[in-house]
């Protein structure tokens, strides 16, 4: 059975965990809300035994990776950067990424933004969906209709912590 090796690596203004294990083609795996690495453990291994490299990364303010204080620190654009740079750091040119829930956004936008980083991606239970023409919290307080939307509940600093 493969051992899953933890690391640190330096990307995008951050110092970002990544747990990872076997060797071959790269996966890159993209946690949850309020996941981390941890939560792919039985799919890192079994694609090791695959033949496959699992790589798992805290995201950015999870786990042991650095939590910037700005709001303004967790665009799509800063999650798709910290994505690309660990790649940089790791030496891999192209990856097949794995999203889920937050993750599955964050691995549709690096195919999307980091284009010649991504071989293929797979959303679970997250389909790619096209911005809108509003913001997203707007989008989801007409869908709650004055109900309760846990990503709305979670948008007031200190809550989620």
């Amino acid at each position: 059975m493969s051992e899953i090796k933890h690391s640190f690596v330096r990307t995008n203004g951050i110092k970002m965990h990544v747990a990872q294990t076997g060797e071959g083609f790269p996966v890159v795996f993209c946690h949850g809300f309020p996941e981390m690495w941890y939560s792919w453990r039985h799919q890192m291994k079994a694609l090791a035994e695959a033949g496959f490299r699992a790589i798992a990364p805290d995201q950015r303010g999870y786990g042991e990776t650095e939590a910037p204080a700005p709001i303004e620190a967790y665009t799509q654009r800063k999650l798709v950067g910290d994505i690309v740079g660990m790649l940089d750091a790791l030496g891999i040119g192209r990856c097949v990424i794995v999203g889920h829930d937050w993750g599955g956004m964050v691995a549709w936008n690096t195919a999307l933004m980091a284009r010649d980083s991504v071989d293929r991606v797979i959303g679970i239970n997250t389909p790619f969906i096209p911005r809108a023409p509003m913001k997203p919290t707007d989008a989801m307080r007409a869908m709650a209709a004055g109900g309760f939307h846990y990503i709305l509940y979670f948008q007031t600093p200190g809550v989620a912590e």
